[in-house]
């Protein structure tokens, strides 16, 4: 289903904008259709929820509680080059608004400010995707989730990187990734 999906998303690409695409293919991440191809592929199994498409979901691991992840980030931030740039309560902030109980949203954010420049320089907007967030979000049933922008958007989605650059980039991706596991499971 992958390589027919991603064969539609060629003959798309191709149809709909003509020689367009075919001009800028040799300067494509090489896993960049493979990327675009999972994309549409979440995208049509939520429904079409783009965001269900280019975020990544976890569920934190039952007994394992929103302090323990706020220790597993932090830890697993440690020695990375990634720094807690700030967080925001959004459940608290809420409750003190309104008096009213909410359930659990918090976001936290992570940044490397060199290779937040970096990509800045590659492309001004990467801008916008900054900082690195990992919300934890309690749905309906009590349970929480981890979220973060599908990062290999960010490495593998579009024009091919300058190999310094890419490592950078890589090392953000599996850091996010990483501290997402370590918080769902209340590692620290």
């Amino acid at each position: 289903m992958k390589k027919f999906a991603s064969a539609i998303l060629l003959v798309a690409a191709t149809s709909l904008s003509g020689c367009g695409f075919l001009s800028i293919k040799d300067n494509l991440d090489p896993k960049a259709m493979d990327v675009y191809s999972d994309l549409y592929d979440k995208f049509v199994e939520s429904g079409g929820d783009l965001g269900a498409a280019t975020v990544w979901r976890m569920e934190v691991q039952k007994g394992v509680t929103t302090d323990d992840i706020a220790e597993a980030l932090k830890s697993a931030s440690l020695g990375t080059g990634l720094l807690d740039v700030g967080q925001m309560p959004l459940s608290q902030e809420i409750e003190a608004r309104t008096g009213e109980k909410q359930r659990y949203l918090h976001i936290y954010q992570f940044c490397n400010p060199i290779t937040a420049r970096k990509a800045t320089d590659f492309s001004p907007y990467f801008s916008a995707y900054l900082p690195c967030r990992i919300s934890v979000v309690e749905d309906e049933k009590g349970t929480l989730w981890l979220y973060s922008l599908n990062m290999d958007m960010f490495v593998h989605g579009g024009r091919n990187m300058p190999e310094e650059f890419k490592k950078d980039a890589l090392h953000v991706r599996n850091t996010i990734w990483n501290m997402m596991v370590k918080a769902s499971k209340g590692e620290f």
